[in-house]
């Protein structure tokens, strides 16, 4: 089964839209097979039965009846009586046998009975004209009856009109339910893309609609929204006080550090506040993630723009290169300390810096090379961890916390997106943002 779940479609709306056509197609292919193979057979072989019946009551009145050889009252009884148009032909022979039909009832159905009932050499002709079936039987060597009769005498002609009702009606009611099952797959389309929404850490307006299932399970994804922002609400709070309360700790260090007497020990222990602070900062920053920003539009290229004058600034040899739209929904400063962090950690290791945008697609790439030293492939996963610090790689922010790379991960996942790491063609080490635009 396998197979089959390769070829059926992915969507919901179009599974949905299977299961309701399936069992209607199956179902009038089974009403259309059975009226077919008993009511229209049935009926076309009782009426090619009757007229090949007439036909052989005709030919026994001619041969039993001499005196009437040029069959003008056989003709007036056969138009009178049976509708039929017959004419007696003399000095002449059957026609070649045409063109068979490829699929033809009538045809095949109208030939039996004219071997079984009169057996005798004959020639029919179902095509030529469409309103009339014309017969011509051989009586002697040199007398041809020819009888000709509308189609709807020998054959069930008005079925097709049953099975255009049949389906004209399936049409309709497929095209009913399609319309009910789009009213109905639409509230599911816009509980998932308020949920794809939130993760991208965008405003959301979403009201539950549709059926009771869908409705539950808005109402259920507004209040996991509601818990979600309540518990950041709480964590920024405490965190807030938190660092209320260790900065003025440190402010004391750092006032009492002043009105000591300046020596080296004095000096080393100012830039261990600092470092401390700096630290305190870090740890704030990633544990806050920047929730409390909202998603707008934002122009990145003056953010790259800025970002290559500060590494240039620093010494760094820096390209840049955007293609594309440069218009994206971001969390502007969560998304500006994302950038940040990347060329910081290049720059801290490296003599050139190569930036590359591309937003040709829905997805934003963007590419951050340098020719520094490079991360081994085992421990590229290991960097984004927070508080890990490689000895040998690149995973140290200014303080030194280890969480440059955490923050910089964790900022890209709020989005809808990622970062990974990989070989650089400058031979150092390559970081890739991917976000959805």
């Amino acid at each position: 089964m396998r197979w089959l779940g390769r070829i059926l479609p992915k969507g919901l709306y179009a599974r949905s839209l299977i299961i309701i056509i399936a069992p209607i197609v199956l179902l009038q292919s089974v009403v259309a097979y059975v009226f077919m193979e008993r009511h229209w057979q049935l009926v076309t072989r009782r009426l090619s039965s009757a007229v090949t019946s007439d036909i052989a009551a005709l030919i026994d009145i001619y041969e039993s009846y001499p005196q009437d050889r040029d069959a003008t009252t056989l003709a007036r009884i056969a138009s009178e009586r049976l509708q039929l148009d017959v004419d007696i032909l003399h000095d002449t022979d059957l026609p070649p046998p045409g063109p068979k039909p490829f699929f033809s009832i009538l045809d095949e159905t109208l030939s039996d009975e004219l071997r079984r009932q009169i057996d005798r050499p004959y020639w029919m002709d179902t095509v030529g004209r469409s309103n009339f079936v014309e017969i011509r039987v051989k009586l002697d060597p040199t007398t041809v009856m020819r009888v000709l009769t509308r189609r709807s005498q020998a054959y069930a002609s008005n079925s097709h009109i049953f099975l255009v009702w049949m389906g004209g009606s399936s049409l309709v009611l497929m095209g009913i339910a399609i319309l009910f099952l789009r009213n109905q797959i639409r509230p599911i389309l816009r509980l998932a893309e308020a949920a794809e929404a939130l993760g991208k850490g965008r405003e959301i307006e979403f009201r539950p609609r549709g059926a009771r299932e869908v409705r539950q399970a808005g109402h259920s994804f507004l209040e996991m929204k509601r818990r979600i922002e309540r518990n950041m609400e709480q964590r920024t709070t405490m965190l807030n006080g938190v660092s209320h309360d260790l900065r003025t700790i440190l402010t004391r260090f750092k006032l009492s550090l002043v009105l000591l007497k300046q020596t080296p020990e004095v000096e080393d222990l100012k830039r261990d506040v600092d470092e401390m602070s700096r630290m305190l900062e870090g740890y704030l920053a990633f544990a806050r993630g920047d929730t409390g920003e909202q998603a707008i539009e934002t122009d990145l290229r003056p953010l790259l723009q800025d970002l290559q004058s500060d590494a240039e600034r620093q010494g760094h040899t820096t390209s840049l290169d955007m293609v594309g739209d440069p218009i994206i929904t971001v969390r502007p400063d969560a998304f500006r300390r994302l950038l940040f962090n990347l060329v910081a950690n290049a720059a801290r290791h490296s003599d050139t810096i190569q930036i590359n945008a591309n937003h040709e697609t829905r997805w934003l790439v963007l590419h951050v090379d340098d020719d520094g030293p490079g991360i081994p492939a085992d421990l590229r996963e290991e960097v984004f961890k927070p508080f890990v610090r490689l000895d040998e790689a690149r995973n140290q922010d200014e303080g030194g916390s280890g969480l440059g790379l955490a923050i910089a991960r964790d900022i890209a996942r709020s989005h809808g997106g990622d970062i990974t790491l990989g070989d650089s063609p400058l031979g150092g080490l390559r970081a890739t943002v991917r976000l959805p635009a």
